[in-house]
């Protein structure tokens, strides 16, 4: 290998990582603006799904929101155990410790997450019981996911070439940029 070899390749790699990095910036506040607007659109017209395009009209993909549904969880797990332990004895197991039976816990968070608050009934006696330790809560945390349609990356890549996107999504790479003279 020749010191030619060497320089070429520690020059590729650094000038790739100067544009990974403006690349990575520049995704990351793209993000961040689309989530928000997302979130926006979908508090105004329940819409969760957005069709993704090129200024021409084009189509790229659809850009979905993702998580954020909410879920039973138990919180506070003494609270939620002694409170079971003391609504439904018969689902108590006695071991060195006392507890309650998982699928039991598994059932009553599956009935809070459908009813959407933390409350179960009986079905015996049919009294609803407000239930310690748990709260309905996003499971993950909300985002959205970007799927391209057939062709959609190939594209991207093509009008790339054209010089048309990089003013759009990457002004400081786009050419003339940071020219004195322009």
């Amino acid at each position: 290998m020749s010191a030619e070899d060497v320089k070429a390749a520690t020059t590729r790699e650094a000038v790739l990582k100067a544009l990974l990095d403006e690349v990575k910036d520049a995704y990351e506040a793209a993000r961040t603006e689309v989530q928000h607007h997302l979130d926006h659109a979908q508090e105004a017209t329940g819409a969760r799904q957005f069709t993704a395009e090129l200024p021409d009209g084009r189509r790229l993909g659809t850009v979905s929101l993702t998580g954020g549904e909410p879920a039973a969880q138990i919180t506070d797990r003494e609270a939620f155990v002694a409170w079971a332990r003391e609504a439904f004895p018969a689902e108590r197991v006695t071991r060195i410790v006392k507890e309650v039976r998982e699928a039991f816990a598994e059932r009553l968070l599956g009935e809070m997450t459908a009813a959407g608050v933390p409350q179960v009934v009986d079905p015996e006696s049919g009294e609803v019981h407000d239930v310690p330790g748990v709260e309905i809560r996003a499971t993950r945390r909300r985002s959205h996911s970007v799927r391209f349609a057939k062709g959609g990356r190939e594209l991207v890549g093509e009008v790339w070439r054209s010089g048309a996107l990089a003013p759009l999504v990457l002004p400081a790479l786009a050419p003339g940029a940071g020219d004195e003279s322009a």
